[in-house]
Protein backbone atom coordinates (compact mmCIF):
# COMPACT_ATOMS: atom_id res chain seq x y z
CA UNK A 1 0.00 0.00 0.00
CA UNK A 2 1.42 3.22 -1.04
CA UNK A 3 1.99 6.21 1.80
CA UNK A 4 3.18 9.26 1.54
CA UNK A 5 4.99 10.04 5.12
CA UNK A 6 5.18 14.15 5.38
CA UNK A 7 4.82 15.42 8.92
CA UNK A 8 1.54 16.53 8.66
CA UNK A 9 -0.67 14.24 6.56
CA UNK A 10 -0.61 10.39 5.40
CA UNK A 11 -1.73 9.42 2.25
CA UNK A 12 -3.45 5.35 1.87
CA UNK A 13 -5.35 3.34 -0.71
CA UNK A 14 -8.21 5.56 -2.41
CA UNK A 15 -11.92 4.80 -1.11
CA UNK A 16 -14.33 5.38 -4.43
CA UNK A 17 -12.50 7.21 -5.77
CA UNK A 18 -11.53 9.63 -3.26
CA UNK A 19 -8.12 9.83 -1.56
CA UNK A 20 -7.53 8.63 1.66
CA UNK A 21 -5.20 11.02 4.67
CA UNK A 22 -5.08 11.14 8.28
CA UNK A 23 -2.72 13.18 10.31
CA UNK A 24 -3.07 14.25 13.82
CA UNK A 25 -4.03 17.40 13.57
CA UNK A 26 -7.29 16.25 15.36
CA UNK A 27 -7.21 18.82 18.22
CA UNK A 28 -8.28 18.17 21.52
CA UNK A 29 -9.46 14.29 21.34
CA UNK A 30 -9.07 11.49 23.29
CA UNK A 31 -8.27 8.07 22.90
CA UNK A 32 -9.32 7.33 26.81
CA UNK A 33 -12.94 8.90 27.23
CA UNK A 34 -13.75 5.69 29.14
CA UNK A 35 -11.52 6.56 32.09
CA UNK A 36 -14.23 8.89 32.39
CA UNK A 37 -15.57 5.41 34.90
CA UNK A 38 -12.31 5.22 36.23
CA UNK A 39 -12.58 8.65 37.94
CA UNK A 40 -15.96 7.62 39.08
CA UNK A 41 -14.72 4.49 40.35
CA UNK A 42 -12.11 6.55 42.49
CA UNK A 43 -14.51 8.68 43.89
CA UNK A 44 -16.52 5.59 45.14
CA UNK A 45 -13.24 4.12 46.78
CA UNK A 46 -11.30 7.28 47.23
CA UNK A 47 -8.03 5.58 46.23
CA UNK A 48 -5.94 7.83 44.57
CA UNK A 49 -6.14 10.07 47.50
CA UNK A 50 -5.39 7.55 50.24
CA UNK A 51 -2.95 6.06 48.18
CA UNK A 52 -1.20 9.62 47.94
CA UNK A 53 -1.45 10.24 51.67
CA UNK A 54 1.23 7.39 51.99
CA UNK A 55 3.23 10.08 50.34
CA UNK A 56 5.31 12.50 52.54
CA UNK A 57 6.06 15.71 50.10
CA UNK A 58 9.09 17.61 50.91
CA UNK A 59 9.25 19.91 48.19
CA UNK A 60 8.86 23.97 48.00
CA UNK A 61 5.70 24.31 48.36
CA UNK A 62 5.54 27.54 46.01
CA UNK A 63 7.71 26.08 43.51
CA UNK A 64 4.96 22.69 42.92
CA UNK A 65 3.66 22.32 40.08
CA UNK A 66 2.10 19.15 40.40
CA UNK A 67 0.68 17.90 43.68
CA UNK A 68 1.31 14.24 44.83
CA UNK A 69 -2.18 13.10 44.27
CA UNK A 70 -1.78 14.65 40.68
CA UNK A 71 1.10 12.28 40.15
CA UNK A 72 0.07 9.07 42.08
CA UNK A 73 -3.33 9.39 40.23
CA UNK A 74 -1.56 10.07 36.99
CA UNK A 75 0.84 7.05 37.80
CA UNK A 76 -2.14 4.57 38.50
CA UNK A 77 -5.02 6.06 35.50
CA UNK A 78 -1.71 5.19 33.63
CA UNK A 79 -1.05 2.06 34.11
CA UNK A 80 -5.17 0.87 33.80
CA UNK A 81 -5.08 2.44 30.64
CA UNK A 82 -2.12 0.32 29.40
CA UNK A 83 0.72 2.79 29.69
CA UNK A 84 3.21 0.86 31.41
CA UNK A 85 5.93 3.47 31.01
CA UNK A 86 6.88 7.20 32.68
CA UNK A 87 7.87 7.72 29.10
CA UNK A 88 4.61 7.38 27.81
CA UNK A 89 3.10 10.41 29.78
CA UNK A 90 5.34 13.16 27.79
CA UNK A 91 2.80 13.24 25.16
CA UNK A 92 -0.04 12.13 28.04
CA UNK A 93 0.57 15.16 30.10
CA UNK A 94 -1.36 16.92 27.13
CA UNK A 95 -4.11 14.41 26.87
CA UNK A 96 -7.37 16.14 27.88
CA UNK A 97 -9.28 13.29 29.84
CA UNK A 98 -5.71 12.62 31.72
CA UNK A 99 -6.75 16.55 33.01
CA UNK A 100 -9.87 16.34 34.02
CA UNK A 101 -9.07 12.89 35.85
CA UNK A 102 -6.32 14.74 37.66
CA UNK A 103 -9.15 17.69 38.31
CA UNK A 104 -6.56 20.28 36.56
CA UNK A 105 -7.09 21.73 33.32
CA UNK A 106 -4.24 24.25 32.99
CA UNK A 107 -0.99 23.96 34.35
CA UNK A 108 0.35 27.42 36.59
CA UNK A 109 3.36 27.65 34.81
CA UNK A 110 3.30 28.46 31.19
CA UNK A 111 6.36 25.83 30.16
CA UNK A 112 3.75 23.46 31.92
CA UNK A 113 1.37 21.01 31.19
CA UNK A 114 -1.67 20.34 33.41
CA UNK A 115 -0.14 16.55 34.38
CA UNK A 116 3.18 15.54 34.80
CA UNK A 117 5.96 14.58 32.40
CA UNK A 118 8.12 11.59 32.51
CA UNK A 119 10.81 12.96 34.42
CA UNK A 120 8.70 14.04 37.49
CA UNK A 121 6.74 10.78 37.61
CA UNK A 122 10.43 8.64 37.61
CA UNK A 123 11.29 10.75 40.69
CA UNK A 124 8.44 9.51 42.36
CA UNK A 125 8.98 5.99 40.98
CA UNK A 126 12.33 6.49 42.85
CA UNK A 127 11.14 7.94 46.35
CA UNK A 128 12.20 5.98 49.25
CA UNK A 129 10.76 6.11 52.75
CA UNK A 130 12.77 8.77 53.72
CA UNK A 131 13.43 12.02 51.49
CA UNK A 132 17.23 13.01 50.01
CA UNK A 133 18.21 15.82 48.48
CA UNK A 134 17.07 14.44 45.38
CA UNK A 135 14.42 12.77 45.96
CA UNK A 136 12.01 15.17 48.23
CA UNK A 137 9.33 12.92 47.84
CA UNK A 138 8.85 9.63 50.32
CA UNK A 139 6.57 6.83 50.63
CA UNK A 140 5.59 4.90 53.87
CA UNK A 141 5.68 1.31 52.99
CA UNK A 142 3.44 -0.12 55.87
CA UNK A 143 0.86 2.58 55.30
CA UNK A 144 0.37 1.42 51.31
CA UNK A 145 0.53 -2.14 52.60
CA UNK A 146 -2.51 -1.43 55.00
CA UNK A 147 -4.01 0.92 52.54
CA UNK A 148 -4.73 -2.76 50.34
CA UNK A 149 -6.34 -4.69 52.81
CA UNK A 150 -8.37 -1.53 54.35
CA UNK A 151 -9.64 -1.13 50.55
CA UNK A 152 -10.86 -4.70 50.58
CA UNK A 153 -12.59 -4.58 54.26
CA UNK A 154 -14.52 -2.07 52.77
CA UNK A 155 -15.84 -3.44 50.10
CA UNK A 156 -18.45 -5.82 52.27
CA UNK A 157 -21.38 -4.33 53.76
CA UNK A 158 -21.50 -6.88 56.62
CA UNK A 159 -18.70 -8.90 57.54
CA UNK A 160 -18.68 -12.53 56.08
CA UNK A 161 -18.99 -15.30 57.79
CA UNK A 162 -16.22 -17.26 56.20
CA UNK A 163 -12.89 -15.52 53.98
CA UNK A 164 -10.52 -17.91 51.99
CA UNK A 165 -7.14 -15.95 51.57
CA UNK A 166 -5.02 -17.43 48.96
CA UNK A 167 -1.05 -17.32 48.60
CA UNK A 168 1.28 -17.62 45.71
CA UNK A 169 4.29 -16.88 44.86
CA UNK A 170 5.52 -16.40 40.74
CA UNK A 171 8.42 -15.61 38.74
CA UNK A 172 8.97 -12.21 37.79
CA UNK A 173 11.26 -12.61 34.82
CA UNK A 174 14.28 -9.61 34.94
CA UNK A 175 16.83 -8.59 31.39
CA UNK A 176 19.17 -6.20 33.19
CA UNK A 177 21.16 -6.30 36.58
CA UNK A 178 18.37 -5.53 39.01
CA UNK A 179 19.32 -5.58 42.25
CA UNK A 180 18.29 -9.27 44.15
CA UNK A 181 18.18 -11.18 40.96
CA UNK A 182 19.54 -14.68 41.68
CA UNK A 183 18.91 -17.09 38.98
CA UNK A 184 15.56 -19.59 40.06
CA UNK A 185 16.03 -23.13 38.61
CA UNK A 186 12.30 -23.68 38.34
CA UNK A 187 11.77 -20.59 36.23
CA UNK A 188 14.64 -21.07 34.08
CA UNK A 189 15.66 -17.54 34.21
CA UNK A 190 16.93 -14.54 36.21
CA UNK A 191 13.79 -13.39 37.98
CA UNK A 192 12.33 -11.95 41.26
CA UNK A 193 9.53 -13.78 43.46
CA UNK A 194 6.68 -11.49 44.34
CA UNK A 195 4.29 -13.33 46.99
CA UNK A 196 0.53 -12.35 46.50
CA UNK A 197 -2.22 -13.03 48.27
CA UNK A 198 -5.93 -12.64 46.90
CA UNK A 199 -9.15 -13.21 48.88
CA UNK A 200 -11.20 -13.55 45.80
CA UNK A 201 -10.54 -10.94 43.10
CA UNK A 202 -9.75 -8.98 46.00
CA UNK A 203 -5.85 -7.87 46.04
CA UNK A 204 -4.48 -8.22 49.86
CA UNK A 205 -0.87 -8.02 49.58
CA UNK A 206 1.64 -7.48 46.16
CA UNK A 207 5.37 -8.03 48.38
CA UNK A 208 8.15 -8.56 46.06
CA UNK A 209 11.45 -10.47 46.78
CA UNK A 210 14.34 -11.98 45.56
CA UNK A 211 14.05 -15.34 43.79
CA UNK A 212 17.06 -17.42 45.80
CA UNK A 213 14.41 -17.98 48.91
CA UNK A 214 11.88 -20.46 49.43
CA UNK A 215 8.87 -20.04 48.12
CA UNK A 216 7.28 -19.04 51.79
CA UNK A 217 9.32 -17.11 52.86
CA UNK A 218 7.80 -14.10 54.87
CA UNK A 219 4.65 -15.63 54.36
CA UNK A 220 3.88 -16.09 58.06
CA UNK A 221 5.03 -11.96 58.75
CA UNK A 222 2.65 -11.40 55.92
CA UNK A 223 -0.64 -13.69 56.79
CA UNK A 224 -0.16 -12.25 60.57
CA UNK A 225 0.13 -8.33 59.02
CA UNK A 226 -3.41 -8.91 57.15
CA UNK A 227 -5.26 -11.50 59.66
CA UNK A 228 -4.45 -8.89 62.38
CA UNK A 229 -6.12 -6.37 60.27
CA UNK A 230 -8.88 -8.21 59.25
CA UNK A 231 -9.86 -9.56 62.94
CA UNK A 232 -9.71 -5.80 64.03
CA UNK A 233 -12.57 -5.14 61.91
CA UNK A 234 -14.21 -8.87 61.59
CA UNK A 235 -13.74 -10.26 65.02
CA UNK A 236 -15.66 -13.02 64.28
CA UNK A 237 -15.17 -13.97 60.63
CA UNK A 238 -13.52 -17.81 59.91
CA UNK A 239 -10.39 -17.40 58.00
CA UNK A 240 -8.93 -20.37 55.92
CA UNK A 241 -5.62 -19.93 54.12
CA UNK A 242 -5.24 -21.63 50.78
CA UNK A 243 -1.84 -22.84 48.76
CA UNK A 244 -0.02 -25.34 46.87
CA UNK A 245 2.74 -27.14 48.30
CA UNK A 246 5.32 -25.00 48.04
CA UNK A 247 3.88 -23.13 51.10
CA UNK A 248 3.47 -26.67 53.44
CA UNK A 249 5.72 -25.66 55.45
CA UNK A 250 5.53 -26.09 59.71
CA UNK A 251 5.95 -22.21 60.53
CA UNK A 252 3.25 -21.58 58.27
CA UNK A 253 1.04 -24.48 59.78
CA UNK A 254 1.91 -24.30 63.32
CA UNK A 255 1.15 -20.50 63.13
CA UNK A 256 -2.22 -21.21 61.54
CA UNK A 257 -3.39 -23.40 64.19
CA UNK A 258 -1.61 -21.29 67.32
CA UNK A 259 -3.88 -18.32 65.99
CA UNK A 260 -7.10 -20.14 64.69
CA UNK A 261 -7.03 -19.79 60.99
CA UNK A 262 -7.53 -22.49 59.18
CA UNK A 263 -5.39 -24.00 56.30
CA UNK A 264 -6.08 -26.28 53.13
CA UNK A 265 -2.35 -26.45 51.78
CA UNK A 266 -1.01 -28.74 48.63
CA UNK A 267 1.51 -31.44 50.10
CA UNK A 268 4.75 -32.64 47.70
CA UNK A 269 4.18 -36.84 47.29
CA UNK A 270 6.79 -38.94 48.39
CA UNK A 271 7.11 -42.40 48.50
CA UNK A 272 5.95 -43.04 51.91
CA UNK A 273 2.51 -40.80 51.04
CA UNK A 274 2.42 -43.28 47.65
CA UNK A 275 2.72 -46.46 49.56
CA UNK A 276 -0.45 -45.44 51.75
CA UNK A 277 -2.45 -45.74 48.79
CA UNK A 278 -1.36 -48.26 46.83
CA UNK A 279 -4.85 -50.12 47.14
CA UNK A 280 -6.68 -47.02 46.50
CA UNK A 281 -4.81 -46.43 43.28
CA UNK A 282 -5.17 -50.19 42.32
CA UNK A 283 -9.10 -49.96 42.44
CA UNK A 284 -8.88 -46.50 40.34
CA UNK A 285 -6.76 -48.27 37.54
CA UNK A 286 -9.27 -51.28 37.65
CA UNK A 287 -12.37 -48.88 37.24
CA UNK A 288 -9.94 -46.96 34.58
CA UNK A 289 -8.91 -49.90 32.62
CA UNK A 290 -13.10 -51.01 32.39
CA UNK A 291 -14.58 -47.70 31.96
CA UNK A 292 -11.56 -46.31 29.60
CA UNK A 293 -12.05 -43.13 31.87
CA UNK A 294 -10.10 -41.56 33.92
CA UNK A 295 -10.86 -43.02 37.69
CA UNK A 296 -10.64 -41.38 41.33
CA UNK A 297 -10.30 -42.87 44.84
CA UNK A 298 -10.01 -40.71 47.60
CA UNK A 299 -8.35 -41.60 51.46
CA UNK A 300 -8.31 -39.98 54.69
CA UNK A 301 -4.78 -39.97 56.25
CA UNK A 302 -3.87 -38.94 60.07
CA UNK A 303 0.01 -38.21 59.22
CA UNK A 304 3.26 -36.91 60.35
CA UNK A 305 6.49 -36.44 58.49
CA UNK A 306 9.71 -38.05 60.26
CA UNK A 307 11.33 -34.90 60.97
CA UNK A 308 9.75 -31.90 59.62
CA UNK A 309 6.28 -31.43 61.64
CA UNK A 310 5.56 -30.94 65.10
CA UNK A 311 2.45 -32.98 65.22
CA UNK A 312 0.28 -35.36 63.11
CA UNK A 313 -2.47 -33.73 61.08
CA UNK A 314 -5.19 -34.58 58.72
CA UNK A 315 -3.84 -35.18 54.99
CA UNK A 316 -6.00 -36.13 51.83
CA UNK A 317 -5.12 -38.03 49.45
CA UNK A 318 -6.46 -38.55 45.74
CA UNK A 319 -5.51 -41.43 44.11
CA UNK A 320 -6.21 -41.08 40.55
CA UNK A 321 -5.43 -43.08 37.41
CA UNK A 322 -5.89 -41.60 33.94
CA UNK A 323 -3.72 -41.89 30.80
CA UNK A 324 -2.98 -44.77 31.78
CA UNK A 325 -0.63 -43.89 34.49
CA UNK A 326 -1.01 -43.00 38.38
CA UNK A 327 -1.57 -39.89 38.89
CA UNK A 328 -1.96 -39.06 42.87
CA UNK A 329 -1.86 -36.20 44.85
CA UNK A 330 -2.18 -34.84 48.56
CA UNK A 331 -3.14 -31.97 50.32
CA UNK A 332 -2.95 -31.43 53.87
CA UNK A 333 -5.65 -29.40 56.29
CA UNK A 334 -6.93 -28.32 59.54
CA UNK A 335 -10.39 -28.57 58.46
CA UNK A 336 -12.56 -31.53 60.25
CA UNK A 337 -15.21 -34.33 58.78
CA UNK A 338 -17.47 -31.11 59.77
CA UNK A 339 -16.45 -29.16 56.73
CA UNK A 340 -16.34 -32.18 54.01
CA UNK A 341 -15.33 -35.44 53.27
CA UNK A 342 -11.91 -35.55 51.26
CA UNK A 343 -13.45 -35.72 47.56
CA UNK A 344 -15.24 -32.23 48.85
CA UNK A 345 -12.19 -30.46 50.24
CA UNK A 346 -9.68 -31.73 47.27
CA UNK A 347 -12.23 -31.21 44.11
CA UNK A 348 -14.35 -28.19 45.84
CA UNK A 349 -12.16 -26.45 48.06
CA UNK A 350 -8.28 -26.98 47.10
CA UNK A 351 -8.87 -26.70 43.07
CA UNK A 352 -10.61 -23.28 43.66
CA UNK A 353 -7.24 -21.83 44.25
CA UNK A 354 -6.59 -21.97 40.04
CA UNK A 355 -8.70 -19.13 39.98
CA UNK A 356 -5.77 -17.00 41.75
CA UNK A 357 -3.18 -17.78 39.20
CA UNK A 358 -5.94 -15.48 36.52
CA UNK A 359 -5.80 -12.79 39.02
CA UNK A 360 -1.85 -12.63 39.00
CA UNK A 361 -1.81 -13.07 35.08
CA UNK A 362 -4.41 -9.95 35.01
CA UNK A 363 -1.53 -8.15 37.45
CA UNK A 364 1.14 -9.10 35.15
CA UNK A 365 -0.16 -9.08 31.87
CA UNK A 366 -2.93 -6.67 31.98
CA UNK A 367 -1.26 -4.09 34.73
CA UNK A 368 2.21 -4.21 34.48
CA UNK A 369 3.14 -5.96 37.85
CA UNK A 370 6.13 -7.33 35.85
CA UNK A 371 7.73 -3.95 34.84
CA UNK A 372 10.58 -4.01 37.49
CA UNK A 373 13.26 -2.38 35.38
CA UNK A 374 14.69 0.03 37.72
CA UNK A 375 18.11 -0.88 39.55
CA UNK A 376 16.71 -0.97 43.24
CA UNK A 377 14.76 -3.38 45.09
CA UNK A 378 12.87 -0.34 46.92
CA UNK A 379 11.84 1.51 43.33
CA UNK A 380 10.83 -2.03 41.63
CA UNK A 381 8.49 -3.00 44.56
CA UNK A 382 6.67 0.90 44.31
CA UNK A 383 6.13 0.01 40.90
CA UNK A 384 4.91 -3.65 41.99
CA UNK A 385 2.40 -1.06 44.28
CA UNK A 386 1.62 1.16 41.35
CA UNK A 387 0.53 -1.91 39.18
CA UNK A 388 -1.34 -3.48 41.98
CA UNK A 389 -3.35 -0.02 42.84
CA UNK A 390 -4.21 0.05 39.17
CA UNK A 391 -5.44 -3.59 39.20
CA UNK A 392 -7.34 -2.60 42.50
CA UNK A 393 -9.25 0.24 40.51
CA UNK A 394 -10.16 -1.49 37.65
CA UNK A 395 -11.12 -4.31 39.80
CA UNK A 396 -13.33 -2.21 41.91
CA UNK A 397 -14.94 -0.76 38.35
CA UNK A 398 -15.86 -3.97 37.30
CA UNK A 399 -17.56 -4.71 41.26
CA UNK A 400 -19.31 -1.68 41.59
CA UNK A 401 -20.66 -1.18 37.99
CA UNK A 402 -20.49 -4.13 35.94
CA UNK A 403 -22.07 -7.06 37.72
CA UNK A 404 -25.42 -7.17 35.31
CA UNK A 405 -23.19 -6.97 32.12
CA UNK A 406 -21.20 -9.00 29.87
CA UNK A 407 -18.00 -7.52 31.48
CA UNK A 408 -19.09 -8.60 34.74
CA UNK A 409 -16.25 -11.56 34.77
CA UNK A 410 -14.09 -9.85 31.90
CA UNK A 411 -10.40 -9.11 32.77
CA UNK A 412 -9.08 -5.88 33.25
CA UNK A 413 -7.91 -6.25 29.64
CA UNK A 414 -10.89 -6.72 28.26
CA UNK A 415 -12.41 -3.95 30.65
CA UNK A 416 -10.06 -1.83 29.06
CA UNK A 417 -10.23 -2.83 25.70
CA UNK A 418 -13.63 -2.59 24.96
CA UNK A 419 -15.06 0.22 27.92
CA UNK A 420 -11.56 2.45 28.85
CA UNK A 421 -10.80 3.31 25.23
CA UNK A 422 -13.23 4.71 23.49
CA UNK A 423 -12.45 7.89 20.94
CA UNK A 424 -14.07 11.24 21.99
CA UNK A 425 -13.44 15.05 20.71
CA UNK A 426 -13.05 16.86 24.12
CA UNK A 427 -14.64 20.72 24.24
CA UNK A 428 -13.99 22.80 26.94
CA UNK A 429 -16.21 25.72 27.60
CA UNK A 430 -16.71 28.30 30.49
CA UNK A 431 -19.39 26.47 31.82
CA UNK A 432 -18.71 22.58 30.60
CA UNK A 433 -16.29 20.06 29.45
CA UNK A 434 -18.23 17.90 26.32
CA UNK A 435 -16.77 14.40 25.37
CA UNK A 436 -18.02 13.59 22.68
CA UNK A 437 -17.73 9.66 22.27
CA UNK A 438 -17.45 7.57 19.02
CA UNK A 439 -20.93 7.05 18.03
CA UNK A 440 -20.68 3.60 16.55
CA UNK A 441 -18.94 2.31 20.32
CA UNK A 442 -20.16 -0.96 20.31
CA UNK A 443 -20.54 -0.74 23.95
CA UNK A 444 -22.63 2.39 24.60
CA UNK A 445 -25.30 0.21 26.84
CA UNK A 446 -22.98 -1.01 28.95
CA UNK A 447 -20.80 2.47 29.39
CA UNK A 448 -24.47 3.47 30.37
CA UNK A 449 -25.10 0.65 33.32
CA UNK A 450 -21.59 1.48 34.51
CA UNK A 451 -22.74 5.47 34.98
CA UNK A 452 -25.69 4.60 36.49
CA UNK A 453 -24.18 1.97 39.00
CA UNK A 454 -21.04 4.68 40.09
CA UNK A 455 -23.72 7.55 40.07
CA UNK A 456 -25.27 5.90 43.13
CA UNK A 457 -22.04 3.80 44.46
Amino acid sequence: MPTECSAELFEFAPVESRVVVAGFDGGAISSDAGALLLGATDRAIKLVDRFAGCFSDHRSAELVEHLVPTLVGQRVFGLALGYEDVNDHDELRHDPVMAILAGKLAARRKDCAPVAGKSTLNRLELSRPEPTRYHKIAHDPVAIEDLFVALFLEAYKAPPKQIVLDLDATDDPLHGQQEGRFFHGYYGCYCYLPLYIFCGRHLLAAKLRPANIDAAAGSVEETARIVAQIRARWPEVRIVLRADSGFAREALMTWCEANGVDYVLGLAKTDRLIGAIIGKLAAAAAESQATGKPARRFKDLTWRTRQSWSRSRRVVAKAEWTQGEANPRFIVTSLTAADGDGRHLYEDVYCARGEMENRIKECQLDLFADRTSTATMRANQLRLWFASMAYVLVDSLRRLALQTTELANATCGTIRCKLLKIGALVTISVRRIKLAMASGCPYKPVFATAHRALGAA
